[in-house]
């Protein structure tokens, strides 16, 4: 089977897991589902919070709703035979977690990143589960997204733009979000919260895990079009997850414009 064809196959899968539950949750005023994600990144993200959702061209997810699926089934047993790429599009997703709220897993992580992207199982299962446990807290504080639960989306902001201005077809999402997770680090330097140092930790974790670290050339202009029409605009202006320090992310709408188009045309070109 040709590396295309399995992308495509995987890309609608991971569609239709979103698409039957954005269907679940419309069918007469919302109905039960079972969740049985079979990628990393379903396992450690997607199946997890109740979001559903479906993309539109003018944006990532656009058109969706909150509905918890009575339970997700993950058997991390599927994942052998996943393709290399695709695992390490999830691993993008696990970084996410350590960078928000939890130092000690980044640094475990920092520790483990080979045996985990090699598979090993029992540091897998510990990835997937520390991963889980983090969501799963995030979003029983705030299942709507009104407060906390904003900070799962490190990253997505200029991940979501990477997507669409692709047609959503030549970045996988858990690639897009990787590259989003150092710009948002990068961006969190040039505010003075992380240091070069930092910085430099959150590439070479990504680029350990196999991610890509170079945003596609598609101009800053054109990227910011594309996050003007996030669903995390607020009276006309971008919120943005950014950084004080590795495990401290925020939420934020209060920041220089010229800091944010700097860092948009030093990563996407003028």
């Amino acid at each position: 089977m040709s590396s295309f064809f399995t992308d495509r196959v995987l890309l609608w899968i991971g569609a239709l897991l979103y698409l039957a539950g954005f269907v679940a949750a419309c069918y007469q005023r919302g109905v039960d589902f079972v969740q049985v994600p079979t990628t990393l990144l379903a396992q450690v993200d997607s199946s997890v919070g109740g979001k559903t959702a479906v993309n539109h061209p003018g944006g990532k997810n656009l058109i969706g709703a909150f509905h918890q699926p009575r339970e997700v089934l993950a058997d991390t047993d599927v994942l052998a035979t996943l393709p290399e790429r695709e695992l390490q599009a999830g691993m993008a997703e696990i970084i996410k977690y350590g960078l928000i709220c939890d130092r000690g897993f980044f640094a475990w992580l920092e520790q483990h990143i080979e045996a985990v992207r090699g598979r090993e199982a029992q540091l897998l299962s510990q990835a997937i589960y520390r991963s889980c446990q983090i969501k799963a807290q995030i979003v029983g504080r705030d299942e709507r997204e009104r407060g906390d639960r904003a900070l799962l989306n490190l990253g997505h902001t200029f991940g979501h733009a990477i997507e669409a201005a692709t047609g959503y077809v030549e970045w996988l999402h858990g690639e897009a979000v990787g590259v989003g997770l150092l710009i948002a680090a990068r961006l969190s330097q040039r505010l003075g919260g992380l240091n070069e140092q930092d910085v430099e930790r959150v590439r070479q974790l990504l680029e350990r895990a196999g991610l890509r670290t170079e945003a596609p050339r598609i101009g800053a202009a054109r990227a910011a079009s594309f996050m003007s029409a996030d669903k995390k605009v607020q009276a006309g202006r971008v919120r943005l997850v950014l950084l004080r320090a590795i495990g401290e992310a925020y939420v934020t709408g209060d920041y220089p414009d010229a800091a944010l188009q700097d860092t948009l045309q030093a990563q996407f070109g003028a």
